[in-house]
């Protein structure tokens, strides 16, 4: 039996991440045979899911399942603000422990 192809975590039914084409094969699938029961059992998917990706392509094409400039741009901003933000920490680390070396070690000097 074929697998659906998925990003992310594996084995997990919950919040799956289908590949563009992944989305658009099925949903060509389903237009094609127009028997999403049996395209759903074959790759473990979900009725419903096939019928939203099958609307969702006859309305506005295979651009729905790609994801825009936009996004990516945002993702990507989200991904440095947390980088930044783990950076700063790492620097507040750094110089306590630094503080704390020059602590002790002017202490054991006589």
């Amino acid at each position: 039996m074929p697998q659906a192809k998925r990003t992310g975590l594996a084995g997990s039914r919950k919040n799956n991440k289908y590949t563009p084409q992944f989305k658009l094969d099925r949903a060509l699938e389903a237009l094609r045979t127009d028997n999403i029961a049996e395209i759903a059992r074959k790759y473990d998917l979900n009725a419903n899911l096939l019928y939203l990706w099958r609307d969702q392509l006859a309305e506005r094409g295979a651009q729905v399942f790609e994801t825009t400039p936009d996004q990516i741009a945002g993702e990507l901003k989200n991904k440095v603000a947390r980088l930044e933000q783990m950076l700063g920490k790492k620097e507040v680390e750094l110089s306590l422990l630094k503080n704390f070396s020059d602590f002790y070690s002017s202490r054991s000097t006589p």
